[in-house]
């Protein structure tokens, strides 16, 4: 479980403005090797931007400038897996490249913030700042210093890769898939909360067979007019749909497990619908 991590600061609001460069090195969940440089951005300083990291044009002077850093920069990247917290330092690294028309560096880059959005609950939809990720995670350190963050960033990665069971190739896979569609195995799945202001809301529904849309657009569709979509008939389920195809087997045997178990739980008294996807749709549509 190789990884680098990198984090840069810029002097204004130009991202090619780099005035410095962390890198962290991990390997199995350690750090490894660090690296840090300030970086002459050859450009000016925004007050905003030093209030931020605290860095000025007295800082730089004398620092190497952007392309004189290339080498030492390629020789961390290159090759590797780059992981950064959100897309500023990879876009930021692209920039400066492309601004002095050096080689691009041929690196396979991992944002940790998509990662922290698809392993804690609480950073799905908000709140996946390095800061608010590592105070979740009881990670300590100086923000806005580069070194700092890239080490930061690091061990993000590390408690995701501990917490979800994904190790970084499988992430490099599961950070293109939607936030909470997806089991720490790989597997997608359905489960949705319900809307809240929806008219079926308090339903808990749970599809099975073959449906004439993909399941993820189901569940939506169920989501959106109130239904908490389950993976599984459980004692929590109200409603089973059923793929048209499928409700013409109602003979018996060729039933669906999940449809099997929802008539024996109805059969001990739990109330449940099941229904047709058809009719469900027309459900949807009534309901919208």
């Amino acid at each position: 479980m190789k990884f680098v991590a990198i984090d840069v600061e810029t002097a204004n609001a130009d991202m090619a403005s780099i005035c410095q460069i962390g890198i962290a090195e991990f390997d199995n969940g350690k750090l490894v090797n660090e690296w840090q440089s300030l970086v002459d951005p050859e450009d000016y300083f925004d007050p905003i931007n030093v209030d931020i990291h605290g860095i000025d044009k007295d800082d730089v002077d004398g620092a190497p400038t952007f392309p004189e850093l290339i080498d030492t920069l390629s020789g961390f990247l290159s090759n590797a897996v780059c992981v950064s917290h959100t897309h500023f330092d990879r876009v930021s690294v692209g920039r400066a490249v492309a601004k002095h028309a050096l080689p691009p560096i041929d690196t396979i880059w991992l944002d940790s913030a998509m990662v922290a959005r698809r392993t804690w609950d609480q950073c799905a939809r908000s709140g996946y700042g390095l800061a608010n990720v590592c105070q979740l995670i009881g990670y300590e350190f100086k923000h806005h210093d580069a070194l700092e963050d890239a080490k930061a960033c690091g061990h993000v990665m590390v408690e995701a890769i501990e917490k979800s069971g994904i190790d970084v190739s499988e992430w490099l896979r599961r950070v293109k898939q939607p936030i909470g569609l997806v089991s720490p195995d790989g597997k997608v799945t359905v489960a949705r909360d319900g809307n809240p202001e929806g008219e079926l809301y308090g339903e808990v529904l749970v599809f099975t067979g073959t449906l004439m849309i993909p399941r993820r657009e189901a569940a939506d569709l169920a989501a959106s007019i109130g239904c908490s979509v389950a993976a599984g008939v459980t004692k929590k389920t109200t409603m089973l749909v059923v793929g048209d195809q499928d409700i013409t087997k109602l003979a018996g045997k060729n039933k669906s497990s999940k449809h099997l178990k929802a008539e024996g739980l109805i059969q001990k008294g739990q109330k449940i619908r099941i229904i047709k996807e058809s009719d469900f749709r027309e459900l949807v549509n009534e309901a919208s």
